[in-house]
């Protein structure tokens, strides 16, 4: 029933909110300077490469089992990890703070009053993320099958092409950010896909709609291959396992209502036919969330090749 499914949900939340912060913390302090902005992109287009099994996985799983069979088939990767932590050593960044660490939620507090607008300003960009890639994927779906009217072949297939274009995205762009720059390459991700809004939605075949899907993912997750290496090098020293995914997770909670907020733009627009118009909506939200992305950027801090 609806209460289970919360609890599991909840359940399932705080599992997999403390995994990203951690993981992200863990590989930046591990890896040699220079090679953080590649596998930053290479390490948050694992969520990319998790989005294009679980299309691969509806395409086959779905019509045969239903939701029920998704969410089993979900669960399965998740004792690879067991493996991973068995074999995955601290990180030497962590080991040698060990010595000066003291009473961890009093270092906490003190960060935090220290630092309260670095981290509203976190909180900021990681909703506005958070809200951006959302966005631009949560209806995307909805708008293929409820207003182009296509199937659930059609729908995996779109689904897998932009995963794709999120994979290279992100780690290209990522790779790049460590020449270019960390805000300069989110904003440059978020003015051309503010430019791909018309090929994204509002294209008159099923072609251009893959091929505005792909490209948009790539600008989207581009920028989002930034985030882990952005947020770890923003971050103080003291909290570096802490700030990056609290931050991140509170922006994921503040944008958690823009499927709904999608949903509620495209029942007021109405198409021709009068039905609800995904494509307008999609494409309104977007671009407001892409221009605020763009400020909070522009105006932000960096600290590209930060020591550790």
């Amino acid at each position: 029933n609806y209460t289970a499914l919360l609890i599991f949900r909840a359940l399932y939340g705080i599992g997999m909110g403390g995994e990203w912060g951690l993981g992200a913390s863990l590989a930046m302090e591990t890896l040699p300077t220079q090679a953080r902005g590649l596998f930053s992109g290479v390490l948050q287009q694992g969520y990319a490469f998790g989005y294009l099994l679980a299309a691969v996985v509806y395409w086959l799983v779905f019509p045969l089992f239903g939701w029920r069979g998704l969410f089993v088939a979900g669960a399965l990767p998740a004792l690879l990890v067991l493996y991973i932590r068995a074999r995955v050593p601290e990180s030497p960044v962590w080991l040698r703070q060990q010595h000066a660490m003291g009473d961890f939620w009093k270092q906490v507090l003190f960060v935090l009053k220290r630092h309260w607008a670095l981290f509203l300003y976190v909180i900021l960009l990681m909703t506005a993320f958070n809200a951006m890639s959302h966005g631009t994927q949560d209806m995307y779906q909805t708008f293929l099958g409820e207003q182009r009217h296509y199937g659930v072949t059609q729908k995996a297939t779109t689904g897998i092409i932009y995963a794709f274009g999120a994979i290279c995205g992100g780690t290209i762009v990522g790779h790049l950010s460590q020449k270019w720059g960390r805000r300069r390459s989110i904003v440059l991700c978020c003015v051309l896909g503010i430019v791909l809004i018309p090929l994204w939605v509002f294209s008159p075949g099923y072609t251009l709609l893959v091929i505005g899907g792909f490209a948009m993912q790539f600008m989207v997750q581009g920028a989002w291959g930034i985030v882990p290496v952005h947020l770890n090098e923003l971050s103080p020293d003291a909290v570096r396992g802490t700030f990056p995914g609290f931050a991140y997770q509170l922006g994921n909670l503040f944008a958690a209502n823009t499927a709904v907020v999608e949903a509620q733009l495209a029942y007021h627009f109405r198409d021709t036919s009068g039905h609800p118009d995904y494509a307008k909506a999609l494409s309104l939200f977007t671009l407001v969330i892409f221009i605020l992305l763009i400020f909070l950027a522009a105006v932000g801090p960096e600290k590209r090749g930060k020591e550790f």
